[in-house]
């Protein structure tokens, strides 16, 4: 099912001036056309309206990789017609998955034997991969329970409210509650101590988040973990972790080499990465490890004959590029240990380039760790007169991509704006993107916030109504109101994962 909603409803037709050049008809918008048209014409018409969509160098909102070099370009247009799904076609395609789940399983430090492999496959996306996970994980807990002779009709999963919508997806979809510990002001990751409150008998995990959407903080998995093998020794129950790491997954080893969160603590059974992220491949691809080979239920592992061989898969979709696959096995062997470590920490100093560049304002305050994900998030010291929506949607003028957003329950009055710092992003846009953020708060002061014109204009025109005048903090609540709802309108997603 496809939910889609037009741009325009004004026209049926779209006409391109250079098409007219092989073709004069002006095409349907919304139906497919009768007749053909030449490659040139085709290209030309989608090329052009393409021209209108935001520079994905300047989309700063996103994590996903941008930027590859062009001998993996080659190598991504080379297997482009390529179904990985079918193994027994292209065994080589499939050995270069495997090479891939088996290092980053030894990345994660996962309990391997010698010659033993990893268990883990690639995704499309984290998305895919938590879905994954998550079906594993409930397929155990009901398979103890029904052992038990105890219900199993009920289960849930224990993670912070700063979690990607894909938990709540896989919430729903599957048919598991999810139970949100609520942030508070000043923390907005997950706290250890209420997550393992919350756990009961029906737990079927406790979802740590390595790199929070929302400022890029890594959770404290390791005292997760402590305190949940106390409770567990408690209760008799053996409530597993599972670790969110699609942003961090590719940052923690190379900068926190010491940071314990992986495979090391007992507790953790599975763990997801995006390699579309700091993995330094473009869209489309993900990876889950799960521990050993008994964290995954052979009944969700199903056996295919009919392409050629024997094959076994545990995926949600069934055909999918081999593209992405072959890219980060490029990006391992490329760049290597050495390489992904340069890469990070180059990210990391620009981040802090940045949030210097935001200090010497003097009208921010940085909510975002220096430890975690290369990201800045940071709010106004005062919003009284214009807030982050506004700074927002006025730094689209000079191309920039900067999202603002409010933070979940319990700190829902805090809006901040991110910026993530990827691999092509340099000091010199960092310090391009101080100076017009500069630009945009100087225009802020000296002109009249747009929707507080409005506001104010709604007010002088209710006539009929007695006029009750507004305390700063009203009006300010009002302005950020109208703003939120400015941009859910705009754009109604949750991020990609």
């Amino acid at each position: 099912m496809v939910i889609s909603k037009t741009a325009s409803q004004s026209d049926v037709s779209v006409h391109s001036t250079f098409a007219s050049r092989y073709v004069r008809a002006s095409l349907p918008r919304f139906k497919m056309p009768e007749n053909s048209i030449p490659k040139e014409a085709a290209y030309q018409i989608i090329n052009d309206e393409l021209m209108l969509d935001g520079n994905p160098r300047l989309n700063l909102a996103s994590f996903v990789t941008t930027w590859m070099e062009p001998e993996c370009d080659k190598l991504i247009m080379a297997a482009i017609n390529k179904n990985y799904v079918d193994m027994d076609e292209y065994p080589v395609t499939t050995e270069l998955q495997n090479r891939c789940v088996n290092m980053i399983a030894h990345l994660f430090n996962a309990p391997l034997g010698d010659g033993e492999a990893a268990v883990g496959v690639g995704t499309v996306g984290s998305s895919e991969a938590i879905m994954l996970a998550g079906l594993a994980f409930k397929r155990k807990w009901q398979n103890k329970m029904k052992e038990l002779g105890k219900p199993y009709d009920k289960p849930n999963i224990v993670t912070g409210a700063n979690v990607q919508v894909c938990w709540e997806k896989f919430a729903r979809y599957f048919e598991v509650e999810l139970k949100e510990v609520k942030l508070r002001d000043g923390y907005y990751v997950m706290d250890p101590e209420k997550a393992v409150e919350m756990v009961d008998e029906n737990t079927i995990c406790v979802a740590a988040i390595l790199g929070s959407t929302l400022n890029g903080e890594f959770e404290d998995v390791k005292r997760l973990n402590e305190l949940l093998l106390e409770k567990n020794k408690q209760t008799g129950w053996d409530t597993p972790i599972h670790v969110d790491a699609a942003s961090g997954g590719f940052i923690a080893p190379f900068l926190y080499p010491e940071l314990e969160w992986d495979f090391r603590l007992p507790l953790v059974k599975s763990i997801n990465v995006s390699g579309h992220k700091y993995g330094l491949v473009y869209a489309g691809i993900g990876w889950v490890i799960w521990r050993n080979k008994q964290d995954l239920p052979d009944e969700l592992v199903f056996h295919i004959n009919y392409l050629g061989a024997d094959q076994p898969t545990f995926t949600l979709n069934f055909s999918k590029g081999s593209s992405q696959v072959i890219a980060q096995y490029y990006q391992l062997i490329r760049l290597g240990h050495e390489g992904y470590q340069n890469v990070m920490e180059n990210c990391q100093e620009n981040a802090m380039v940045l949030k210097e560049g935001l200090e010497k304002t003097g009208k921010f305050n940085i909510v975002s760790k220096d430890t975690g994900v290369p990201l800045v998030a940071f709010s106004l010291k005062d919003n009284s007169r214009h807030n982050e929506f506004e700074v927002s949607e006025m730094l689209r003028r000079f191309g920039w991509i900067v999202p603002a957003y409010t933070m979940p329950p319990d700190a829902q009055h805090v809006t901040v704006l991110r910026v993530v710092i990827r691999e092509d992003f340099s000091r010199t846009l960092a310090e391009r993107l101080v100076l017009d953020i500069e630009k945009v708060l100087h225009e802020l002061d000296i002109l009249p916030a747009k929707v507080t014109a409005k506001l104010t204009a709604n007010d002088e025109n209710a006539h009929d109504v007695a006029v009750v005048k507004k305390t700063t903090r009203e009006v300010q609540l009002e302005i950020t109101a109208a703003w939120k709802k400015l941009v859910a309108d705009r754009k109604r997603t949750n991020g990609v994962c």
